[in-house]
């Protein structure tokens, strides 16, 4: 795409624009140029002229989603054009900014593997891309990666996906290091010995004959990881809470005024053991699906604040992978394409306003981005004059059904096929050019 078209003058009008981070819900226009908001208002500025307007008419114009957990596939997936798809897909959701976890093949722990990584993604100019690098070398638990180095290269955190730390030798070196160069750590709580099952303990893992993993194996390590924080004062990011308990310890670490902040998948927000079914391979997640008081909690907590963002947990699973017995089969499920709409399904059950649900998907995890990316310029901050042109346009009331035959990721399973949910989207821009827009809703006009 030309220089031209990615700098084109665009002009939104007859918008609904709902900021959740500044609390603005009005009607009104925005002008975009150079990438970036120059105005908004209730009318367009004199001396702008647009080199194309958008009628948002009916429509909701958002700050993109900001999605703080979705693999891609690269580098190193046998499937080619794989950032393609995924970063399609993330567009098709309203998604322009993603988290990429290390745990790719090979894993990010050499900056010319992020480098490849950001120049890859640039380059199909779909959703921006923030890169998480290893916290140990192959995320093998023993050796601390350079971490400067992978910051330098386009890391704005480090991690080790689902691979427990088991020395805590090595895990307090980390952090003492990340302290000191004001990185963060993004770690999913699981004690390496007690997580190892394919479901959650209780009474239905013990019926079906599945290991289960029980709630200790998400506090215990997040007892440990506090206890690390308040030696060292790292910042660090829980990722994917899976328990009741769980989001009692973050409520009463950030009483305590730790740096601590905390997602939960989408997953784990709608769905409980027992939508396992008869052994659904589609719902053999990690971490595994809870009991309901666990879903209730974490619903909650979402909505008062003691969970800072949802994000999809999109993890693209091929075929073969998938098509086993549920123990065996590879865990995960795309999401990217669901996150606004299950959000709104969640946010219209608390009883929430549009903007209080938005910014779970917006605002709170931008936050998250931005203190994690140490002033990268290309980080959202909402639909402030200056702030980068990563929107999302959709109709809130429009219904559509979840077919996994249209999804644009090459990943098909989720364990909401056929799911009824609310929220198409008709645009999505980022850098203030148009990523994705839904055809099928002027072909239905004609």
């Amino acid at each position: 795409m030309s220089a031209e078209q990615r700098t084109m003058q665009t002009l939104i009008t007859n918008a609904r624009l709902v900021d959740p981070r500044s609390g603005r819900d009005e009607r009104g226009v925005l002008a975009l140029a150079d990438g970036r908001i120059v105005a908004a208002g209730r009318s367009a500025p004199h001396d702008f002229t647009a080199e194309r307007t958008i009628d948002a008419a009916g429509a909701v114009v958002a700050p993109g989603l900001v999605d703080l957990c979705a693999r891609l596939g690269e580098p190193g997936h046998e499937h080619e054009g794989m950032l393609e798809s995924e970063l399609a897909a993330a567009v098709a959701g309203g998604v322009t900014s993603v988290v990429c976890p290390p745990d790719t093949d090979p894993v990010l722990d050499e900056p010319g593997l992020v480098e490849m990584l950001k120049f890859r993604a640039r380059s199909l100019d779909l959703a921006r891309v923030f890169p998480l690098g290893a916290l140990t070398r192959g995320l093998g638990g023993e050796a601390i990666t350079e971490m400067a180095e992978l910051t330098e290269a386009g890391c704005i955190g480090f991690g080790q996906a689902d691979v427990a730390i088991r020395d805590t030798l090595v895990l307090h070196r980390a952090l003492q290091y990340a302290a000191t160069f004001g990185f963060t750590v993004w770690l999913r709580p699981n004690d390496a010995w007690l997580g190892q099952g394919v479901a959650a303990k209780g009474p239905l893992a013990t019926r079906m004959g599945l290991s289960g993993v029980p709630v200790l194996a998400e506090t215990i390590a997040m007892e440990t990881l506090f206890e690390l924080v308040r030696d060292t004062g790292a910042r660090v990011h829980l990722s994917r809470l899976s328990s009741a308990a769980g989001v009692e310890l973050v409520r009463r670490a950030k009483a305590e005024g730790l740096p601590v902040g905390c997602d939960v998948s989408i997953h784990q927000l709608h769905l409980i053991d027992v939508d396992m079914g008869y052994f659904d391979a589609a719902t053999r997640l990690v971490p595994p699906l809870r009991q309901q008081r666990d879903r209730d909690a974490i619903r909650a907590g979402l909505a008062d604040g003691t969970i800072d963002a949802l994000v999809s947990d999109h993890t693209p699973v091929t075929e073969d992978a998938k098509h086993r017995p549920f123990a065996e089969a590879e865990p995960g499920a795309t999401g990217l394409e669901l996150l606004l709409g299950l959000a709104l399904k969640w946010g219209e059950s608390m009883r929430l306003d549009l903007a209080s649900t938005l910014a779970a998907v917006t605002s709170r995890p931008g936050a998250v981005l931005v203190r994690s990316s140490l002033g990268d310029a290309s980080a959202p901050s909402g639909l402030a004059i200056g702030a980068p042109a990563d929107l999302c346009v959709f109709d809130a009331d429009c219904s559509w059904a979840v077919d996994t035959n249209r999804l644009s990721s090459c990943s098909r399973h989720t364990p909401f096929a056929g799911h009824e949910l609310r929220g198409r989207i008709r645009w999505t821009l980022v850098a203030g050019r148009v990523a994705h827009e839904d055809r099928s809703v002027d072909a239905a006009g004609d």
